[in-house]
Protein backbone atom coordinates (compact mmCIF):
# COMPACT_ATOMS: atom_id res chain seq x y z
CA UNK A 1 0.00 0.00 0.00
CA UNK A 2 1.26 3.77 -1.12
CA UNK A 3 2.21 5.88 1.94
CA UNK A 4 1.12 9.07 1.30
CA UNK A 5 3.16 12.39 2.19
CA UNK A 6 -0.12 14.38 2.66
CA UNK A 7 -3.18 13.10 4.05
CA UNK A 8 -6.58 14.90 5.08
CA UNK A 9 -8.75 12.52 6.46
CA UNK A 10 -13.06 12.85 7.46
CA UNK A 11 -12.21 16.53 7.65
CA UNK A 12 -15.67 18.68 8.50
CA UNK A 13 -16.13 22.16 8.44
CA UNK A 14 -19.34 24.61 9.22
CA UNK A 15 -20.31 27.82 8.50
CA UNK A 16 -23.43 29.54 9.35
CA UNK A 17 -26.49 28.12 7.33
CA UNK A 18 -24.05 25.80 5.08
CA UNK A 19 -21.78 22.38 5.67
CA UNK A 20 -18.85 22.98 3.63
CA UNK A 21 -16.96 19.74 4.48
CA UNK A 22 -18.99 16.25 5.65
CA UNK A 23 -16.01 13.72 6.20
CA UNK A 24 -13.98 14.88 2.83
CA UNK A 25 -10.71 12.92 2.38
CA UNK A 26 -7.54 13.79 0.22
CA UNK A 27 -4.43 11.78 -0.21
CA UNK A 28 -1.45 12.88 -1.93
CA UNK A 29 1.60 10.82 -2.74
CA UNK A 30 4.69 11.61 -3.38
CA UNK A 31 6.29 11.56 -6.94
CA UNK A 32 2.34 11.48 -7.91
CA UNK A 33 -0.13 14.10 -9.29
CA UNK A 34 -3.81 13.59 -7.46
CA UNK A 35 -6.61 15.79 -9.00
CA UNK A 36 -8.94 16.95 -7.18
CA UNK A 37 -12.64 17.70 -8.83
CA UNK A 38 -16.18 17.99 -8.15
CA UNK A 39 -18.42 21.06 -9.02
CA UNK A 40 -18.20 24.41 -8.01
CA UNK A 41 -19.69 24.26 -4.23
CA UNK A 42 -18.12 20.68 -3.64
CA UNK A 43 -15.96 21.90 -1.23
CA UNK A 44 -12.42 22.13 -3.06
CA UNK A 45 -11.23 25.36 -2.14
CA UNK A 46 -12.77 25.63 1.50
CA UNK A 47 -10.63 21.58 2.09
CA UNK A 48 -7.29 23.61 0.89
CA UNK A 49 -7.97 26.52 3.12
CA UNK A 50 -8.68 24.36 6.09
CA UNK A 51 -5.26 22.47 5.12
CA UNK A 52 -3.11 26.18 4.97
CA UNK A 53 -4.91 26.75 8.09
CA UNK A 54 -7.18 29.91 6.59
CA UNK A 55 -10.01 27.90 8.05
CA UNK A 56 -9.84 26.12 11.70
CA UNK A 57 -11.72 22.25 10.98
CA UNK A 58 -14.14 21.07 12.67
CA UNK A 59 -13.17 17.60 13.45
CA UNK A 60 -10.61 15.49 11.36
CA UNK A 61 -6.83 14.64 11.14
CA UNK A 62 -4.09 16.12 8.65
CA UNK A 63 -1.43 14.23 8.99
CA UNK A 64 1.89 15.45 7.28
CA UNK A 65 4.89 13.51 6.70
CA UNK A 66 3.89 10.99 9.40
CA UNK A 67 2.78 13.58 11.58
CA UNK A 68 -0.53 15.20 12.89
CA UNK A 69 -0.21 18.48 12.11
CA UNK A 70 -2.30 21.88 12.20
CA UNK A 71 -1.49 24.65 10.75
CA UNK A 72 -1.73 28.25 11.76
CA UNK A 73 -1.94 30.08 8.43
CA UNK A 74 -0.46 29.93 4.69
CA UNK A 75 2.98 30.91 5.96
CA UNK A 76 3.08 28.25 8.73
CA UNK A 77 2.26 25.66 5.96
CA UNK A 78 4.66 26.86 3.14
CA UNK A 79 7.45 26.84 5.84
CA UNK A 80 6.55 23.34 6.34
CA UNK A 81 6.77 22.27 2.60
CA UNK A 82 3.13 23.10 1.25
CA UNK A 83 2.58 25.41 -0.99
CA UNK A 84 -0.55 26.70 -3.06
CA UNK A 85 -0.88 28.23 -6.01
CA UNK A 86 -4.41 29.87 -6.02
CA UNK A 87 -6.56 30.54 -8.75
CA UNK A 88 -6.64 34.25 -7.92
CA UNK A 89 -3.83 35.95 -8.13
CA UNK A 90 -2.10 36.98 -5.21
CA UNK A 91 0.14 39.43 -6.61
CA UNK A 92 1.12 43.06 -6.44
CA UNK A 93 1.52 44.76 -10.18
CA UNK A 94 3.52 47.49 -8.55
CA UNK A 95 6.57 45.45 -7.90
CA UNK A 96 8.84 43.85 -10.37
CA UNK A 97 8.28 39.95 -10.81
CA UNK A 98 11.83 39.15 -8.84
CA UNK A 99 9.78 41.24 -5.68
CA UNK A 100 6.84 39.71 -6.49
CA UNK A 101 8.55 35.77 -6.26
CA UNK A 102 10.31 36.69 -3.09
CA UNK A 103 7.83 39.11 -1.42
CA UNK A 104 9.03 38.74 2.33
CA UNK A 105 11.90 36.49 1.42
CA UNK A 106 14.53 38.41 -0.48
CA UNK A 107 18.19 37.53 -0.32
CA UNK A 108 19.84 39.86 2.17
CA UNK A 109 23.80 40.84 3.07
CA UNK A 110 25.08 40.07 6.72
CA UNK A 111 24.08 43.99 6.45
CA UNK A 112 20.87 43.56 6.11
CA UNK A 113 21.03 45.18 2.63
CA UNK A 114 18.92 43.34 -0.40
CA UNK A 115 21.06 41.16 -2.55
CA UNK A 116 19.38 42.62 -6.06
CA UNK A 117 21.57 40.69 -8.39
CA UNK A 118 20.89 37.13 -6.81
CA UNK A 119 16.97 37.83 -6.62
CA UNK A 120 17.11 38.61 -10.28
CA UNK A 121 19.50 35.48 -11.10
CA UNK A 122 17.65 33.11 -9.01
CA UNK A 123 14.25 34.60 -10.59
CA UNK A 124 15.35 35.04 -14.33
CA UNK A 125 16.04 30.86 -13.42
CA UNK A 126 12.80 29.98 -12.38
CA UNK A 127 10.94 32.29 -15.49
CA UNK A 128 13.54 30.11 -18.00
CA UNK A 129 12.37 26.75 -16.22
CA UNK A 130 8.42 27.77 -17.10
CA UNK A 131 9.76 29.41 -20.83
CA UNK A 132 8.85 33.05 -19.60
CA UNK A 133 11.46 35.63 -21.91
CA UNK A 134 10.63 38.32 -19.51
CA UNK A 135 13.19 39.61 -17.36
CA UNK A 136 12.05 39.27 -13.98
CA UNK A 137 13.20 43.38 -13.38
CA UNK A 138 9.79 44.14 -15.59
CA UNK A 139 7.16 45.23 -13.97
CA UNK A 140 4.33 42.89 -13.26
CA UNK A 141 1.63 44.96 -14.38
CA UNK A 142 3.07 45.12 -17.46
CA UNK A 143 2.48 40.99 -18.07
CA UNK A 144 -0.51 39.70 -19.51
CA UNK A 145 -2.96 37.96 -17.41
CA UNK A 146 -1.28 34.20 -18.73
CA UNK A 147 1.94 35.44 -18.00
CA UNK A 148 0.93 36.42 -14.37
CA UNK A 149 -0.14 33.39 -13.63
CA UNK A 150 3.44 31.87 -14.74
CA UNK A 151 5.17 34.40 -12.02
CA UNK A 152 2.52 32.86 -9.53
CA UNK A 153 4.06 29.47 -10.52
CA UNK A 154 7.71 30.42 -10.16
CA UNK A 155 6.61 31.81 -6.71
CA UNK A 156 5.58 28.51 -5.36
CA UNK A 157 8.27 26.65 -7.18
CA UNK A 158 11.04 29.11 -5.03
CA UNK A 159 10.03 27.18 -1.72
CA UNK A 160 11.02 23.97 -3.40
CA UNK A 161 8.28 22.77 -1.85
CA UNK A 162 7.31 18.28 -1.13
CA UNK A 163 3.62 19.25 -1.94
CA UNK A 164 2.33 22.28 -4.51
CA UNK A 165 -1.31 22.56 -4.76
CA UNK A 166 -2.36 24.11 -7.98
CA UNK A 167 -5.98 25.56 -8.16
CA UNK A 168 -7.07 26.21 -11.63
CA UNK A 169 -3.60 26.47 -12.92
CA UNK A 170 -4.39 26.62 -16.52
CA UNK A 171 -7.66 28.85 -16.72
CA UNK A 172 -5.85 31.85 -18.14
CA UNK A 173 -3.08 30.15 -19.77
CA UNK A 174 -2.28 29.69 -23.91
CA UNK A 175 -1.76 26.57 -25.10
CA UNK A 176 2.20 26.93 -25.37
CA UNK A 177 1.96 28.04 -21.60
CA UNK A 178 -0.30 24.94 -20.50
CA UNK A 179 2.75 22.75 -22.64
CA UNK A 180 5.15 24.65 -20.45
CA UNK A 181 3.23 24.24 -16.88
CA UNK A 182 3.14 20.33 -17.94
CA UNK A 183 6.94 20.10 -18.38
CA UNK A 184 6.95 21.58 -15.04
CA UNK A 185 4.43 18.98 -13.14
CA UNK A 186 6.47 16.26 -15.22
CA UNK A 187 9.79 17.69 -13.81
CA UNK A 188 8.18 18.46 -10.35
CA UNK A 189 6.92 14.59 -10.16
CA UNK A 190 10.17 12.95 -11.45
CA UNK A 191 12.03 14.77 -7.84
CA UNK A 192 8.99 13.55 -5.80
CA UNK A 193 6.58 16.11 -5.35
CA UNK A 194 3.25 15.56 -4.50
CA UNK A 195 0.76 17.37 -6.70
CA UNK A 196 -3.06 18.63 -5.95
CA UNK A 197 -4.17 19.56 -9.05
CA UNK A 198 -7.70 21.36 -8.84
CA UNK A 199 -9.06 21.54 -12.23
CA UNK A 200 -12.70 21.71 -14.26
CA UNK A 201 -10.70 20.95 -17.30
CA UNK A 202 -11.05 17.06 -17.59
CA UNK A 203 -9.40 16.78 -20.77
CA UNK A 204 -6.19 18.09 -18.55
CA UNK A 205 -6.68 15.55 -15.46
CA UNK A 206 -6.41 12.68 -18.11
CA UNK A 207 -3.64 13.85 -19.23
CA UNK A 208 -1.20 15.23 -16.27
CA UNK A 209 -3.04 13.52 -13.43
CA UNK A 210 -1.92 9.87 -11.69
CA UNK A 211 -4.58 9.86 -9.78
CA UNK A 212 -8.19 11.57 -8.64
CA UNK A 213 -10.19 12.11 -5.98
CA UNK A 214 -13.45 13.54 -6.51
CA UNK A 215 -16.01 15.44 -3.62
CA UNK A 216 -19.16 16.01 -3.96
CA UNK A 217 -21.61 18.19 -1.75
CA UNK A 218 -18.56 18.45 0.73
CA UNK A 219 -18.27 14.82 0.70
CA UNK A 220 -15.57 12.04 -0.02
CA UNK A 221 -16.80 10.47 -3.39
CA UNK A 222 -13.93 8.22 -4.50
CA UNK A 223 -9.83 8.03 -4.71
CA UNK A 224 -9.32 6.53 -8.00
CA UNK A 225 -6.20 5.93 -11.01
CA UNK A 226 -6.93 8.00 -14.35
CA UNK A 227 -6.02 4.34 -15.96
CA UNK A 228 -9.21 3.28 -14.17
CA UNK A 229 -12.18 5.24 -15.38
CA UNK A 230 -13.34 7.50 -18.26
CA UNK A 231 -14.94 11.19 -18.79
CA UNK A 232 -18.52 10.10 -18.44
CA UNK A 233 -17.45 8.28 -15.39
CA UNK A 234 -15.95 11.25 -13.28
CA UNK A 235 -18.97 13.72 -14.60
CA UNK A 236 -21.45 10.96 -13.00
CA UNK A 237 -19.31 10.72 -9.71
CA UNK A 238 -19.26 14.64 -9.77
CA UNK A 239 -22.61 15.61 -10.19
CA UNK A 240 -24.29 11.98 -8.53
CA UNK A 241 -26.40 11.46 -11.95
CA UNK A 242 -25.94 10.84 -15.31
CA UNK A 243 -25.94 14.25 -18.08
CA UNK A 244 -27.52 13.92 -21.71
CA UNK A 245 -25.87 15.48 -24.59
CA UNK A 246 -22.72 17.73 -23.33
CA UNK A 247 -23.91 20.93 -25.21
CA UNK A 248 -27.74 20.97 -25.74
CA UNK A 249 -28.16 23.69 -28.69
CA UNK A 250 -31.56 23.93 -29.96
CA UNK A 251 -33.60 24.91 -33.24
CA UNK A 252 -35.58 28.36 -33.23
CA UNK A 253 -37.02 30.45 -35.79
CA UNK A 254 -34.72 33.31 -36.34
CA UNK A 255 -36.20 36.93 -36.48
CA UNK A 256 -34.92 39.58 -38.30
CA UNK A 257 -31.67 41.31 -37.71
CA UNK A 258 -31.19 42.78 -34.64
CA UNK A 259 -28.16 43.94 -34.52
CA UNK A 260 -25.68 44.84 -37.32
CA UNK A 261 -21.56 46.16 -36.65
CA UNK A 262 -20.63 47.80 -40.31
CA UNK A 263 -16.32 48.76 -40.33
CA UNK A 264 -16.06 48.78 -37.03
CA UNK A 265 -12.65 50.23 -35.87
CA UNK A 266 -11.00 50.50 -32.32
CA UNK A 267 -8.94 49.31 -29.77
CA UNK A 268 -7.25 46.04 -30.89
CA UNK A 269 -10.19 45.76 -33.69
CA UNK A 270 -9.81 46.85 -37.71
CA UNK A 271 -12.85 47.03 -40.17
CA UNK A 272 -14.97 44.60 -38.37
CA UNK A 273 -18.30 43.91 -39.87
CA UNK A 274 -20.86 41.57 -38.98
CA UNK A 275 -24.79 40.99 -37.98
CA UNK A 276 -26.94 39.09 -35.54
CA UNK A 277 -30.59 37.75 -35.76
CA UNK A 278 -33.38 37.53 -33.16
CA UNK A 279 -33.26 34.34 -31.51
CA UNK A 280 -29.39 33.64 -32.82
CA UNK A 281 -26.50 32.65 -30.77
CA UNK A 282 -23.47 33.67 -32.91
CA UNK A 283 -20.63 31.94 -31.30
CA UNK A 284 -16.85 34.23 -31.63
CA UNK A 285 -14.11 32.29 -31.98
CA UNK A 286 -10.17 32.91 -32.08
CA UNK A 287 -7.04 32.33 -30.15
CA UNK A 288 -5.89 35.00 -27.15
CA UNK A 289 -5.24 38.00 -28.12
CA UNK A 290 -7.12 37.99 -31.30
CA UNK A 291 -9.41 40.83 -30.18
CA UNK A 292 -12.29 38.78 -29.38
CA UNK A 293 -12.70 41.04 -26.44
CA UNK A 294 -12.06 44.10 -27.37
CA UNK A 295 -14.72 43.41 -29.89
CA UNK A 296 -17.22 42.97 -27.26
CA UNK A 297 -16.15 45.93 -25.15
CA UNK A 298 -16.17 47.94 -28.24
CA UNK A 299 -19.32 47.24 -29.13
CA UNK A 300 -20.15 47.66 -25.17
CA UNK A 301 -18.86 50.94 -25.30
CA UNK A 302 -15.92 49.90 -22.55
CA UNK A 303 -13.23 51.13 -25.12
CA UNK A 304 -13.37 53.65 -27.82
CA UNK A 305 -14.09 53.12 -31.04
CA UNK A 306 -12.67 55.10 -34.16
CA UNK A 307 -14.75 55.06 -37.32
CA UNK A 308 -17.39 52.24 -37.94
CA UNK A 309 -21.48 51.94 -37.37
CA UNK A 310 -22.99 50.26 -34.53
CA UNK A 311 -27.45 50.01 -35.65
CA UNK A 312 -29.26 48.53 -33.38
CA UNK A 313 -32.90 47.37 -34.34
CA UNK A 314 -32.36 49.65 -37.29
CA UNK A 315 -31.08 52.51 -35.76
CA UNK A 316 -27.57 53.74 -35.09
CA UNK A 317 -26.46 53.65 -31.08
CA UNK A 318 -22.34 53.55 -31.34
CA UNK A 319 -22.39 53.50 -27.48
CA UNK A 320 -19.66 55.80 -25.66
CA UNK A 321 -19.98 54.04 -22.34
CA UNK A 322 -21.19 51.16 -20.88
CA UNK A 323 -23.93 53.22 -19.38
CA UNK A 324 -25.25 54.06 -22.46
CA UNK A 325 -24.57 50.53 -24.46
CA UNK A 326 -27.11 49.32 -21.04
CA UNK A 327 -29.53 52.16 -21.80
CA UNK A 328 -30.00 50.90 -25.39
CA UNK A 329 -30.71 47.45 -24.71
CA UNK A 330 -26.65 45.83 -24.97
CA UNK A 331 -25.68 43.93 -21.79
CA UNK A 332 -22.03 42.21 -21.51
CA UNK A 333 -20.94 39.91 -19.13
CA UNK A 334 -17.17 40.13 -18.90
CA UNK A 335 -14.56 37.02 -19.15
CA UNK A 336 -13.21 38.47 -15.67
CA UNK A 337 -16.58 38.07 -13.52
CA UNK A 338 -14.06 39.27 -10.44
CA UNK A 339 -12.30 42.24 -11.69
CA UNK A 340 -14.94 43.71 -13.98
CA UNK A 341 -18.21 41.80 -13.70
CA UNK A 342 -18.99 41.80 -9.48
CA UNK A 343 -18.37 43.52 -6.57
CA UNK A 344 -17.44 40.87 -3.98
CA UNK A 345 -17.57 42.60 -0.61
CA UNK A 346 -21.78 43.29 -1.74
CA UNK A 347 -24.43 41.08 -1.37
CA UNK A 348 -26.07 38.62 -3.68
CA UNK A 349 -28.83 40.92 -4.45
CA UNK A 350 -26.72 44.28 -4.48
CA UNK A 351 -24.61 42.73 -7.51
CA UNK A 352 -27.76 41.47 -9.43
CA UNK A 353 -29.46 44.46 -9.42
CA UNK A 354 -26.79 46.90 -9.73
CA UNK A 355 -27.33 47.62 -13.27
CA UNK A 356 -30.75 48.12 -12.85
CA UNK A 357 -31.34 50.19 -10.39
CA UNK A 358 -33.01 52.68 -13.17
CA UNK A 359 -35.57 50.16 -14.03
CA UNK A 360 -36.23 49.50 -10.33
CA UNK A 361 -36.51 53.42 -9.48
CA UNK A 362 -40.04 55.37 -9.64
CA UNK A 363 -40.07 59.15 -8.40
CA UNK A 364 -36.55 59.13 -7.19
CA UNK A 365 -36.64 56.34 -5.44
CA UNK A 366 -35.74 52.49 -5.52
CA UNK A 367 -38.71 50.23 -5.14
CA UNK A 368 -36.94 47.29 -2.92
CA UNK A 369 -40.15 45.35 -2.52
CA UNK A 370 -39.81 44.58 -6.73
CA UNK A 371 -36.20 44.75 -6.42
CA UNK A 372 -36.18 41.74 -4.10
CA UNK A 373 -38.95 39.85 -6.35
CA UNK A 374 -36.96 40.18 -9.05
CA UNK A 375 -33.61 38.82 -7.20
CA UNK A 376 -35.33 36.05 -5.93
CA UNK A 377 -36.67 35.42 -8.90
CA UNK A 378 -33.62 34.97 -10.96
CA UNK A 379 -31.96 32.90 -7.70
CA UNK A 380 -35.02 30.41 -8.55
CA UNK A 381 -34.65 30.17 -12.30
CA UNK A 382 -30.79 29.86 -12.31
CA UNK A 383 -30.70 27.47 -9.22
CA UNK A 384 -28.51 29.76 -6.98
CA UNK A 385 -26.79 27.78 -4.07
CA UNK A 386 -26.98 30.90 -1.39
CA UNK A 387 -28.03 30.89 1.87
CA UNK A 388 -29.79 33.83 0.98
CA UNK A 389 -30.05 36.66 -1.19
CA UNK A 390 -28.07 39.05 1.24
CA UNK A 391 -25.21 36.19 1.24
CA UNK A 392 -21.79 38.23 0.47
CA UNK A 393 -20.96 37.15 -3.23
CA UNK A 394 -17.53 36.77 -2.27
CA UNK A 395 -18.27 33.72 -0.18
CA UNK A 396 -20.31 31.73 -3.45
CA UNK A 397 -18.62 28.81 -5.67
CA UNK A 398 -16.91 30.15 -8.78
CA UNK A 399 -20.20 28.82 -10.58
CA UNK A 400 -22.41 30.41 -8.25
CA UNK A 401 -21.11 33.40 -9.01
CA UNK A 402 -21.36 33.34 -12.72
CA UNK A 403 -24.83 32.86 -12.53
CA UNK A 404 -25.39 35.82 -10.29
CA UNK A 405 -22.96 37.68 -13.44
CA UNK A 406 -25.53 36.65 -15.76
CA UNK A 407 -28.58 37.49 -13.92
CA UNK A 408 -27.08 40.98 -13.70
CA UNK A 409 -27.20 41.16 -16.66
CA UNK A 410 -30.64 39.81 -17.95
CA UNK A 411 -32.13 42.43 -15.23
CA UNK A 412 -31.46 44.88 -17.55
CA UNK A 413 -33.73 43.10 -20.07
CA UNK A 414 -31.62 43.41 -22.73
CA UNK A 415 -32.37 43.05 -26.67
CA UNK A 416 -28.42 41.67 -27.32
CA UNK A 417 -26.76 39.46 -24.55
CA UNK A 418 -22.71 39.62 -24.74
CA UNK A 419 -21.30 36.01 -23.33
CA UNK A 420 -17.78 36.85 -23.22
CA UNK A 421 -16.46 33.14 -21.55
CA UNK A 422 -19.71 32.51 -19.50
CA UNK A 423 -18.92 28.76 -18.05
CA UNK A 424 -14.68 30.07 -17.63
CA UNK A 425 -13.96 28.19 -14.26
CA UNK A 426 -17.36 26.18 -13.71
CA UNK A 427 -18.03 22.92 -13.89
CA UNK A 428 -19.69 20.31 -16.07
CA UNK A 429 -23.05 20.04 -13.77
CA UNK A 430 -23.35 24.00 -13.61
CA UNK A 431 -21.89 24.44 -17.78
CA UNK A 432 -25.10 22.58 -17.92
CA UNK A 433 -27.43 24.60 -16.25
CA UNK A 434 -25.87 27.71 -17.90
CA UNK A 435 -26.47 26.37 -21.11
CA UNK A 436 -29.97 25.52 -20.59
CA UNK A 437 -30.37 29.32 -19.37
CA UNK A 438 -29.05 29.89 -22.65
CA UNK A 439 -31.18 28.17 -24.60
CA UNK A 440 -34.43 30.05 -22.69
CA UNK A 441 -33.51 32.98 -23.59
CA UNK A 442 -32.72 32.17 -27.26
CA UNK A 443 -36.15 30.24 -27.43
CA UNK A 444 -37.89 34.12 -26.31
CA UNK A 445 -36.15 35.96 -29.12
CA UNK A 446 -32.66 37.29 -27.14
CA UNK A 447 -30.17 37.46 -29.31
CA UNK A 448 -26.47 36.42 -28.05
CA UNK A 449 -23.29 36.69 -28.50
CA UNK A 450 -21.27 33.74 -27.30
CA UNK A 451 -17.55 34.40 -27.16
CA UNK A 452 -15.10 31.21 -25.76
CA UNK A 453 -11.94 29.52 -26.25
CA UNK A 454 -13.45 26.58 -25.94
CA UNK A 455 -14.04 25.22 -29.41
CA UNK A 456 -16.24 22.36 -28.44
CA UNK A 457 -18.53 24.56 -26.19
CA UNK A 458 -18.62 27.66 -29.58
CA UNK A 459 -19.52 24.42 -31.86
CA UNK A 460 -21.85 23.36 -29.83
CA UNK A 461 -23.97 25.75 -28.81
CA UNK A 462 -23.65 28.30 -31.59
CA UNK A 463 -26.01 28.87 -34.80
CA UNK A 464 -23.30 30.87 -36.39
CA UNK A 465 -19.58 31.16 -35.86
CA UNK A 466 -17.03 34.38 -36.56
CA UNK A 467 -13.27 33.66 -36.31
CA UNK A 468 -10.74 36.40 -35.46
CA UNK A 469 -7.26 36.68 -36.42
CA UNK A 470 -5.29 40.01 -35.18
CA UNK A 471 -8.06 41.93 -34.54
CA UNK A 472 -10.06 41.64 -37.74
CA UNK A 473 -12.96 38.93 -39.30
CA UNK A 474 -11.10 35.54 -40.84
CA UNK A 475 -13.74 33.44 -41.28
CA UNK A 476 -17.53 32.83 -41.18
CA UNK A 477 -19.79 29.78 -40.62
CA UNK A 478 -23.06 27.75 -40.31
CA UNK A 479 -22.15 26.25 -37.30
CA UNK A 480 -23.11 23.17 -38.69
CA UNK A 481 -20.79 23.17 -41.63
CA UNK A 482 -18.14 24.25 -39.13
CA UNK A 483 -15.61 22.02 -36.93
CA UNK A 484 -12.24 22.25 -34.88
CA UNK A 485 -9.97 22.22 -37.78
CA UNK A 486 -11.81 24.65 -40.21
CA UNK A 487 -11.95 26.95 -37.00
CA UNK A 488 -8.32 26.73 -36.02
CA UNK A 489 -7.49 27.38 -39.41
CA UNK A 490 -8.92 30.90 -39.66
CA UNK A 491 -7.79 31.29 -36.19
CA UNK A 492 -3.87 31.07 -37.40
CA UNK A 493 -4.76 33.65 -40.74
CA UNK A 494 -5.57 31.50 -43.01
CA UNK A 495 -8.07 32.46 -45.80
CA UNK A 496 -11.89 31.52 -46.00
CA UNK A 497 -11.12 29.54 -49.53
CA UNK A 498 -8.05 28.07 -48.34
CA UNK A 499 -9.95 26.63 -45.69
CA UNK A 500 -12.71 25.74 -47.66
CA UNK A 501 -10.68 24.08 -50.11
Amino acid sequence: MRQATLQLANIEKSFPGVKALDKASLNVYPGQVMALIGENGAGKSTLMKVLTGIHNKDSGSITYEGSTVAFKGPKDSQEAGISIIHQELNLIPELSIAENIFLGREFTSKLGRIQWSKMYHESDLLLRRLNVQHSSKKLLGELSLGEQQMVEIAKALSFESKVIIMDEPTDALTDTETESLFAVIRELREQGCGIVYISHRLKEVFQICDDITVLRDGKFIAECSVADTNEDGLIEMMVGRKLDEQYPRIKVQHGETCLEVKGLTGSGIHDVSFHLKRGEILGVSGLMGAGRTELMKVIFGALPSERGVINLNNRTVNPVSPQDALANGIAYISEDRKGDGLVLGLSVKENMSLCALDKLTKKGKIQHKDEVIAVDDFIRLFNIKTPSREQIIGNLSGGNQQKVAIAKGLMTKPTVLILDEPTRGVDVGAKKEIYQLINTFKAEGMSIILVSSEMPEVLGMSDRILVMHEGRISGEFDALDADQEKLMACAVGKKMKEVAA
